[in-house]
């Protein structure tokens, strides 16, 4: 059979919103499983009343046979033929009666008797495990209630014992009800397959034994297919008690360690800090408003997903976003008289959270990891060991010491203030260098001593000042580009796609064949703002078209940046944190010896990176397909230009020879008439010659007037 579902013993204690969802799911199924159970105890107990019926019936009938004899007919009364047969037949319909009583009594002992066992046992024992576990939780949630609700100022050691322990009986209560109430909800898995074979397989068993005199193949077949239905039923009741003995145990274990997390605020010295975390999830009081100058304190789960604080009640399918605590701040404060409570601001302070925790080690445990997440740790490759580090420096740079201060002068890098080099960052995280960059020299992908740029520097003011000089010359932003006024792409391009980035940095590169550059250029560029603390980004709106790429200013709509398309040589997304891409330009100068410029940047994207970097390709190939198209027309034109003067230059020679032609017609016209013979006689013209010098003469006044 297969696999059987379970819920997770474990996670009995935390009671998270995804447990509470997943026992959702197995109470579901239970009560379909009841409902469904349900309707087959009365088809079954049809079947067994109709049994019953029959087996009375068969009696009545044999009884009545009997009693022919005694009947006093008025007609044929005394047919003792008639009277002897109908003895066999009752006889025979008695043996059938008393066949069927045995059936009767078969089909409530194997068909009857299990389901009823399992409607009125088990379905009921889940239900009454529901009530328990219903009431042990609502008991748990208000002793914990009543210890968040402890006084700070006015502490009271009796009163404080006298709650602590009530929320360690309640919780040891809750943890226990809800271990059996989810070892019920198991073995209901077993138990409903159980139920469900046991009275068909009792049902087949007392018709086959009622019809004994049926076919001997027939019998043995069923017989086969009953003894397999009979092995499997063994085999799940055998792994039901192999479970069941398991499940014991686990439930013994799970209370002896889950002794000393039932306290409320446990002792740091036997449960340490851990404050290398860069995800939690638990329990927390938030603070919210309930009118100008009233508040009130609801408990709730909350989680952090990437760089966001979420929460979810017990009863919402999924979380919702609380705050973005990138670049946020956190800090210890007092409020309203209550113990362990921390507040967390946004970046840009419009939006501040007041939590509570149930511990002074899970306070700093939440303090920690939300310092964690805004210093964007998260985001490297071993965030746990980043923080660590992070947080060993920092222990270490409050604890002076002359061999700390040689160690730190012996690492001081030789330039100073703002990050230059990207080169500290990836030596310090060459250890998780990919496989496809090991084999690689750095050397080959990235530039020796290349200064990462870490933010763009806005043109607006350079803007002003250059449209108050007259003749000024243009200005060039840090990436070695023109930013005077540059011609707008035309409004009917095919592809305008706008996304939502944040830059991260920029750093010059040697090589271009491989998106294995882009990768090292990543890893350094989010190494060193690890390293030097650089968490700030500028966050812009990417313009992808046929044309260019242009990064504009969400504010003002300033274009900040702009790429010419033809200059992307490169465009790649992270491997395994595909909010990172980047992509390689090539410039035509800014080095002294005029050899092309190579700059990676690279950005975070609230899409997914390949998305962006599929966009880019498509421009790609619709600015290559636009250009070969414009090619095409543009020797077409050509060639239609030259066929145009061509056929300009014959019409032109076929004006000339019939001018020429028509010229030395009229010459040859107008020197025939007027010359005297010899013998000082005139020759006269004929009538078609006279015609064709009239002609002649006015041609040549018509082109003489052309002329």
């Amino acid at each position: 059979m297969p696999g059987i579902d379970k819920l997770p013993l474990e996670e009995t204690l935390e009671d998270s919103p995804q447990t509470r969802s997943l026992l959702g799911v197995f109470e579901e199924d239970t009560a379909a499983t009841s409902s469904y159970f349900s309707q087959l105890f009365k088809a079954m107990q049809r079947i067994y009343d109709a049994q019953n019926e029959l087996s009375a019936a068969t009696h009545l009938t044999s009884r009545l046979l009997k009693d022919y004899e005694k009947q006093r007919f008025p007609l044929g009364g005394d047919d003792e033929v008639m009277s002897s047969t109908l003895q066999q037949f009752a006889k025979v319909i008695d043996e059938l009666s008393s066949c069927h009583a045995v059936l009767s009594t078969q089909l409530a002992d194997a068909m009857m008797f299990p389901i009823t066992q399992f409607q009125e046992r088990d379905l009921r024992e889940i239900v009454i495990l529901k009530e328990v576990f219903q009431i042990s939780s609502d008991d748990h949630d208000t002793a914990v209630n009543r210890y968040s609700r402890l006084s700070k100022r006015k502490e009271n050691e009796k009163v404080k014992n006298e709650v602590m322990e009530d929320v360690y009986t309640s919780r040891k209560k809750q943890h226990e009800t809800i271990m059996h109430y989810f070892a019920s909800l198991n073995m209901l898995q077993y138990k409903k397959k159980i139920a469900l074979l046991e009275p068909l397989l009792g049902y087949m068993q007392a018709q086959i034994s009622f019809f004994k005199l049926g076919s001997e193949n027939l019998t043995q077949q069923w017989e086969e297919f009953l003894t397999n239905i009979g092995t499997s039923v063994q085999n799940v009741r055998r792994e039901m008690d192999s479970d069941a003995e398991a499940t014991e145990q686990t439930i013994q274990d799970l209370k002896a360690a889950s002794d000393p997390l039932y306290m409320p605020d446990p002792d740091p010295n036997k449960i340490p800090v851990n404050r290398n975390l860069t995800r939690k999830a638990g329990y927390l009081n938030t603070r919210y408003k309930t009118g100008l100058v009233s508040s009130a304190w609801e408990r709730q789960y909350f989680f952090t997903q990437g760089g966001n604080l979420m929460s979810q009640s017990r009863g919402d399918v999924a979380g919702g976003l609380v705050m973005d605590i990138d670049n946020c701040s956190v800090m210890a404060v007092d409020c309203d008289d209550r113990r362990f409570c921390f507040q967390i601001t946004s970046f840009d302070g419009k939006k501040a959270v007041i939590l509570q925790a149930e511990s002074r080690k899970d306070c700093e445990e939440w303090i920690a990891t939300i310092n964690n997440i805004s210093k964007r740790i998260y985001l490297s490759e071993n965030p746990e060991e980043i923080a660590a580090r992070v947080n060993q420096s920092a222990l270490e740079a409050v604890t002076p010491s002359p061999s700390f201060q040689q160690r730190h002068e012996s690492f001081r890098p030789s330039t100073q203030g703002r990050p230059k080099t990207g080169r500290s960052g990836s030596q310090c995280s060459a250890g998780s260098e990919s496989p496809a960059l090991s084999s690689l020299s750095l050397d080959s992908l990235v530039a020796p001593d290349t200064p990462i740029q870490f933010d763009i520097i806005s043109p607006v003011s350079e803007e002003h000042t250059s449209q108050t000089k007259s003749g000024a010359q243009g200005r060039t932003n840090p990436f070695g580009e023109s930013g005077g006024s540059k011609s707008e792409e035309s409004e009917d391009s095919i592809l305008h796609q706008l996304f939502i980035v944040r830059f991260l940095g920029s750093m010059e590169v040697k090589a271009t064949e491989s998106a294995d550059v882009i990768y090292e250029t990543m890893r350094q560029i989010l190494a060193a703002r690890a390293i030097h603390n650089i968490f700030r980004m500028t966050e812009s709106h990417l313009l992808v078209t046929c044309e260019c790429l242009k990064l504009i200013d969400p504010q003002t709509q300033v274009t900040r940046l702009r790429f010419p398309l033809s200059s992307v040589v490169l465009c790649a997304s992270h491997q395994e944190n595909k909010r990172l891409f980047g992509f390689v330009l090539k410039t035509a100068g800014g080095r002294v010896d005029g050899r092309p410029v190579t700059v990676c940047y690279v950005f975070e994207s609230n899409n997914d990176g390949e998305k962006i970097c599929d966009s880019v390709g498509l421009a790609k190939q619709i600015a290559l397909h636009s250009e070969m198209d414009r090619k095409a027309t543009q020797k077409q034109r050509e060639l239609d230009k030259a066929k145009e003067k061509q056929q300009e230059e014959l019409h032109k020679q076929k004006q000339i020879e019939k001018d020429l032609e028509e010229q030395s017609r009229l010459i040859a016209a107008s020197s025939r008439p007027g010359q005297p013979a010899a013998d000082g006689q005139f020759l006269v013209l004929s009538n078609s010659q006279s015609e064709d010098s009239d002609a002649g003469e006015e041609g040549q006044k018509t082109g003489e007037s052309e002329a």
